[in-house]
Formats: C-alpha cells, structure tokens, sequence
C-alpha cells in the first residue's frame, strides 16, 4: 500500500474518535439543559436554594425588653426554637401564614440566645445574639411567700417593687393568679407605705375557705420603664385559703368578737385607742398581716413622742404604722369599758395567748364604733377591702373587667 493511502486511513480514524469524546463530554457535562439532574435526582428539576432566615435582635448588642422574631425569606417555617446559654426555651407562635414565628416572652438582659429553624422542605438554619446587661434592675417582694401556707379569707397577693414602675400596664400583663375555683379579682395598683410603687390582687369577695391559689409573676426580661430597670427573673408563690375566721372590734361595747364559718365563737373584753388624736385606733377593714409574738413597742418609733416602751406579748399586727392586737395587762382595768390605749386593741394576757393561737395570718379585722380616727390608706397595711368592687376594679393598669383566676 502507498503511503498516501495509508495517512488517509489513519487521518480518518483520528478524526471519528475525535468526535466520540466530545459526544461524551457533552452527555455528562452537568450543564444547565434539559437533561440535567437536580436535588431530587431527576433529569430537569432545579436545585433548592439555602433556607436564609432574619432575626429582628442582632449581634452582642441587641436591645433586650422584646419579643424575638424569626422570619423565612422563602417558604413557610416548620419549627422555630429559641434557647438562652442555661437552656431555657422562650415560648413563640408562628404566624398564619407560616413565614415569621414570634416569642411570648421578651428577651432578657444580659443573655446568649441561639436561634434554631426548620422549613417544611426539612431545611435548617441557625443564629445566635446577645442582649446588653441591664443598667438597672427591679425586684420584687411578694405576699404572702412560698411559706406562707395556709392564710385567712382576706388575703390579698401583694407585690412591692424596689423600683418605680412606670410601665404598669405592661408589667400587669405578665401578672397571673390562677384559683382552683375560677375566683374572680383583679390586679390594682397604689403606693405602698414605704412610698414604693405596689399592685395587689383582691377577689371581688373573700375568698372561699378551701380555695387554692397560684401566682406567676412572668417578668424576666420586662422593662419597668424610666427610673426602674428592667426585671431579670420569674417570681412565684402559692398557698391555700384556710378556715373563714372573722374579728370583728366594736369600738362602742368595747369588744372583740370572732366569728367561724359565720358563727359567733367568742366575745372578748377589750381596750381600744384613746379617742380625739393621734391615740386612736384606725376603723374600717383591715387584715391580720402577720403574727409577731413577743415585741419591743416604742411609741417614738410612731411619733407619740415618749408614752410607753415596753415588751409586748401575743402581738398581731393589723397596719405598717403601729396598730396591733396583743396583750395588755397593765390596762386590766378599762377592758369592755373604756377604750384607753395609744391605738392598739388590747386584752388580757388569757384572751391574747387564745387568740394568738387560733387566728391566722389574712384573717378579716374590722372595726366599727366612734372614736376612730377613720380608715387607714390602702397600703398602709391591706386596705383594699375598705373600696367598692368598681373603684378596686378601676385601679387596674389596663382595664375595669376584671380577671377570673
């Protein structure tokens, strides 16, 4: 053979393997043509983009005091889970359509958080932030305690704030009492004697013997407003109303009678507060706020100058600014016939230590006759008992219906 005729055959061959390899390198160069395979696998579906979500707190700066929320740029949102660094989960609900979940609780100052979500294509994505610490933080006292038990008919919940409240109306909003019978009340709010800011719970009427009560107090991460801080805890208490035990002070018969389930059990000789000054006793409803047993009494501690200081026995107190039931045996001689004292109501040493003994703390004192110097103010003691329903009702912070614990 020529070697002309042998070039040709070999040019030839070149040329067709040629075209072979680029058909091959066509068929699986993965471009973006009809026959390409997407997430799923299958020849002309496109690949899912990256699920993105925004979170409206950012950085290590974000601004505690409000809710987290956590929106989808595309899709619909499955799960959204927000935790601080202790694990503690901040509860949230998704909006109706699906693209923005948002927290029931506030975030708290001072706080790592991370953010997890998943869409209903099973995607995931995460963010993290913390809050600022707070400049100022609020706290509180309650009444009655987690000590307290068992407590009387007249038993308010009572909260007093170390810092002013200027945002009450958001501050009663995570207020909650929670009865077992459904008790109707309402939060009001006033000064304390202490001049603090203070809301109280009362049930529209005394609270039925049996009844029990639970308080959450939700403020971690709520903002007081100016002046106050923010708080940067829970609170909560519980405790159960015991027998329906009334005292009720004549200041006229110079008595005391106590009353059982609405049976009169027994009648005590007493000395009230000296009529016509500073002397008298207060009128009107008071609650029995705590039992203090054996105590020193100085009336300078009360500006009455220098009466009397001496140790009291079987002493319960019934206001912040001195008025108390106890034994008063240096006054033996005016008991059920002269009301005689700085203010308290007094009674033989028999009477107190029988008293002391039975009554408990948030048991009904009222007391009715002449003399008085009229009814205490509302946080010098518990005095709410004193307002009708709709004027107790119209100190809430955010409205007059009131609230079925």
């Amino acid at each position: 053979m020529s070697r002309t005729r042998r070039y040709a055959r070999s040019r030839h061959a070149m040329l067709a393997g040629t075209a072979l390899l680029a058909a091959a390198l066509t068929a699986c160069g993965g471009g973006s043509g009809s026959g390409a395979a997407g997430d799923d696998g299958k020849p002309g579906s496109k690949k899912k983009p990256d699920m993105a979500i925004s979170v409206n707190l950012t950085g290590d700066q974000a601004k505690p005091g409000e809710p987290v929320k956590v929106s989808v740029g595309e899709g619909k949102l499955a799960l959204v889970k927000v935790t601080d660094g202790k694990g503690g989960e901040l509860p949230g609900k998704m909006s109706d359509d699906g693209t923005s979940w948002t927290s029931e609780r506030n975030a708290a100052p001072g706080t790592d958080y991370k953010v997890e979500a998943q869409n209903t294509a099973s995607q995931s994505a995460n963010a993290q932030f913390k809050t600022t610490a707070a400049d100022k933080v609020n706290k509180v006292t309650i009444n009655p305690g987690k000590a307290a038990g068992v407590v009387g008919i007249a038993q308010p919940v009572s909260i007093v704030f170390d810092n002013p409240v200027k945002n009450k109306a958001e501050v009663e909003k995570h207020l909650k009492v929670t009865t077992s019978n459904n008790t109707e009340g309402s939060w009001g709010w006033f000064k304390d004697y202490t001049g603090n800011d203070r809301v109280d719970w009362r049930p529209k009427e005394y609270w039925k013997s049996g009844t029990e009560v639970k308080v959450a107090m939700d403020l971690n991460g709520v903002d007081s407003g100016q002046g106050g801080g923010y708080f940067v805890k829970d609170y909560n208490t519980e405790f159960k109303i015991g027998k329906d035990r009334r005292l009720q002070v004549d200041l006229d018969a110079h008595k005391l009678t106590v009353t059982e389930d609405g049976q009169a059990v027994k009648s005590i000789p007493v000395s009230a507060g000296t009529p016509g000054g500073q002397k008298a006793s207060w009128s009107g409803k008071m609650v029995l706020m705590s039992k203090e047993g054996t105590i020193r009494m100085d009336s300078q501690t009360v500006g009455l100058g220098d009466s009397y200081d001496k140790m009291v026995d079987y002493s319960m107190r019934l206001t912040w600014s001195g008025m108390y039931i106890h034994a008063a045996p240096w006054n033996t001689a005016h008991f059920g016939n002269a009301n005689t004292s700085s203010g308290c109501v007094g009674m033989s040493d028999a009477d107190a230590k029988a008293l002391f003994g039975s009554a408990q703390v948030g048991d009904l004192i009222e007391v009715t006759g002449n003399g008085s110097k009229g009814k205490a103010e509302i946080g010098n003691g518990y005095g709410e008992w004193n307002l009708s329903w709709d004027d107790w009702k119209a100190k809430s912070a955010l409205s007059t219906t009131p609230q079925n614990g």
